[in-house]
């Protein structure tokens, strides 16, 4: 069946930790038909958090379909996106948003705009993605939505405009508003399913009234008639009050918000038909890919079938039935046995097995057209690789992925362990390209490379919980760069006479500091010194140098070997010669070059009360941290710094202890930066004890 893309809604629910995230999900996949028993969220102490990131893990069933949901409201067909709760800055995240044409953010009518809810919107905003505000709890002790509204103008800079109110607060919440309808709504029945439109209640007549003139105040901005019918005093019609709404927030210039409690069952419905109202169709938002051919010049992608393919996986899930890989469609369709290439890898493959997630179960599909998601099976890919048609050749992002900054060694307890770590860590590394893995030649031990404390913690957890992998781990360990720093020449003979043919080599040229790049080798030989055939073994020889510095072990950023002389002997020169004297003529000058330690600088934002603004200050100098700015809002205060990665282990738990729990804080990479003269002096001594204990 063909859906008509105006018809579909592709959104993500974003929310703070323990919102209520899970359980409006919950709500909206039951309203739908969608699962045919709602299940609570038990055991809020501490088990809110893990409840998050597995969103609906409990039943197999749903498990597999939590990362794009499909349902139906109405006559709209949403796919709800399943965007990590965490914003840890990782790539996940970011691919997730770039999905999604429109979002839910849940807020706590008692909690308000905590600082995820303003992490998570800052990340919206990026991707432009137009959104609806969702106040819920409104059934707790405490609750005030009207504050949580005025919290959206100040602190997110949202023109937030009430579509709903509450009827009733706290344990007298009873239903809600419907300022665009003029309708009482109640949720009766056991699970809310029976929904009653009634007469506006008279003790809120004046509330109605004072609160509707408001919207309508707002909504003037977006519709010329609907600002003539509203100056004349005349009652404007529904469909022109939804289209001004509609209007405002696609460009994102207003916010509807509704109000309402899913533990509750109150007001889901209600936000359901907003989603199929105000919220886009993927043909109303632009999507850009980067044509590879024109140095990725930014093209404007159609919604269009008959277009060629461009397709993003946005995510691996790896259920009982082997890899399902979801795809979002941005141009043209994907039908069963079509052909398609990854971008990344150049291959080809052919579509065997399309999915579609529908009511409870997978259905198999013959065809997704443009705007759609949809699953694939059996596709070797990593996550955020562009399919396409072989007309094109197109990406769907740049495929920059950031540079791990922290590692740890960790190994199996025993043999059955091993086996299920390297299954595991062969799954993480396809779904996460900011997780490596590798195997260290010196000590044999497995490293674990990543994007921070958390995002290691997290993968070996799964590591125990869903590969029943018992791992011991080592000290974390910072990615350190080791530099030149001036201008060095060289020369050097490589000699060996054993029976037969010897190995000879003459090097002669100097190495020098470059900032555009890693390393780069130059060839000035005139007259050939060298014979031509041997410049190549040259430049291997360097690149297997720089590999690894003599000061600590790290490999050699920022160096440029050029070559100007040298000569070789007709029958004992060969490209191991070469190599080898290249080799050992890095080694030989390494220390006149004046090398230095590099170290990661993680860009740090603190965010938290003011009242611990003198702490957090306190906590960043000590770990040799610079404060780059630091701004004040009300009674939130946010800090931005610089600081070297190797100082940021364990924070999180010093900056919870020092804020009473309620500052947080997160970060990325920033640049490498020389490391002063006293914690250089520190890691060579810690190298030197190292290589002691390995040569006994």
């Amino acid at each position: 069946m063909k859906v008509p893309v105006e018809k579909m809604r592709n959104i993500g629910i974003s929310a703070h930790i323990d919102s209520g995230k899970t359980t409006l999900t919950e709500r909206i996949l039951f309203y739908c038909g969608r699962i045919h028993a709602i299940h609570e969220v038990k055991g809020k102490d501490g088990v809110g958090a893990t409840m998050d990131s597995m969103e609906l893990e409990r039943e197999r069933g749903i498990t597999i379909q939590s990362a794009a949901t499909s349902v139906q409201w109405n006559d709209k067909f949403i796919n709800i996106i399943d965007t990590p709760g965490h914003v840890d800055f990782t790539i996940e995240v970011e691919r997730s948003l770039r999905v999604l044409d429109g979002a839910i953010l849940v807020l706590c009518s008692v909690a308000g705009v905590q600082s995820q809810s303003i992490t998570v919107d800052r990340q919206m905003k990026r991707y432009d993605v137009p959104r609806l505000a969702f106040i819920n709890k409104a059934d707790r002790t405490g609750a005030n939505p009207f504050r949580v509204k005025e919290q959206l103008k100040e602190k997110l800079g949202h023109n937030a405009v009430f579509v709903t109110l509450p009827i009733g607060l706290e344990d007298k919440f009873e239903g809600v508003i419907d300022l665009v309808n003029g309708q009482a709504v109640y949720f009766e029945g056991e699970d809310g399913t029976d929904i009653k439109r009634l007469p506006i209640p008279a003790e809120y007549e004046a509330q109605y009234k004072e609160w509707r003139e408001k919207m309508l105040e707002e909504l003037s901005m977006f519709n010329d008639e609907l600002m003539e019918m509203h100056l004349e005093g005349q009652d404007p019609p529904v469909d022109l009050i939804k289209a001004a709404i509609r209007k405002g927030t696609l460009s994102r210039e207003l916010t509807p918000v509704f109000v309402g409690s899913a533990y509750k069952n109150k007001g889901v419905q209600v936000l359901l038909d907003g989603v199929s109202d105000y919220l886009p169709a993927p043909n109303e938002k632009a999507n850009w890919a980067l044509d590879q051919d024109k140095g990725e010049e930014k093209i404007a992608l159609e919604v269009s079938d008959s277009k060629p393919t461009v397709a993003l996986a946005f995510k691996l899930d790896d259920g009982q039935y082997g890899q399902l890989t979801y795809v979002r469609v941005y141009q043209g369709e994907v039908k069963k046995g079509q052909e398609l290439k990854n971008m990344r890898t150049q291959k080809r493959f052919k579509i065997g097995r399309l999915i579609k997630m529908h009511s409870n179960h997978m259905e198999d599909i013959d065809y997704a057209g443009a705007g759609d998601i949809a699953a694939l099976f059996g596709i070797e890919c990593a996550s955020g690789d562009t399919f396409c048609d072989d007309k094109l050749n197109v990406t769907m992002t740049s495929m920059f992925v950031p540079a791990p900054v922290i590692s740890l060694s960790i190994e199996p307890v025993d043999k059955k362990s091993g086996d299920n770590m390297s299954k595991a860590l062969n799954r993480f590394t396809k779904e996460d390209p900011t997780f490596r893995t590798y195997v260290d030649p010196e000590s044999n031990q497995t490293i674990v490379q990543g994007m921070g404390e958390l995002h290691l913690e997290v993968y070996i957890e799964r590591m125990k919980r869903e590969y029943k992998a018992e791992v011991k781990t080592g000290m974390p360990q910072v990615a350190y760069r080791e530099a030149i720093s001036e201008k060095a020449e060289f020369t050097y003979v490589h000699k060996k006479q054993t029976g037969g043919s010897g190995q000879y080599a003459k090097i002669g040229g100097w190495f020098e500091p470059i900032t555009e790049s890693d390393y780069a080798f130059e060839s000035q030989v005139k007259g050939g010194a060298i014979p031509n055939e041997y410049i190549p073994s040259c430049d291997k020889g360097f690149r297997e140098a720089v590999k690894k510095g003599t000061l600590i072990g790290f490999p050699v950023v920022g160096v440029k070997a050029v070559v100007n002389d040298g000569a070789s002997h007709p029958v004992d020169s060969s490209d191991m010669a070469f190599s080898t004297a290249a080799l050992m003529a890095f080694r030989e000058t390494y220390q006149k070059a004046k090398p230095i330690i590099l170290e990661p600088i993680m860009k740090v934002a603190v965010e938290g009360p003011t009242e611990f603004q003198g702490n957090i200050f306190g906590s960043i100098n000590q770990r040799r941290g610079v404060i780059v700015s630091s701004t004040e809002d009300g009674s939130f205060c946010s800090v931005i710094a610089e600081v070297p990665m190797s100082e940021m282990f364990g924070y999180s738990t010093v900056l919870r202890s020092m804020s009473q729990g309620k500052a947080e804080f997160t970060m990325e990479f920033e640049k490498y930066a020389k490391v002063p003269e006293s914690v250089a002096t520190q890691l060579k001594k810690e190298y030197e004890e190292k290589r002691k204990q390995q040569n006994r």
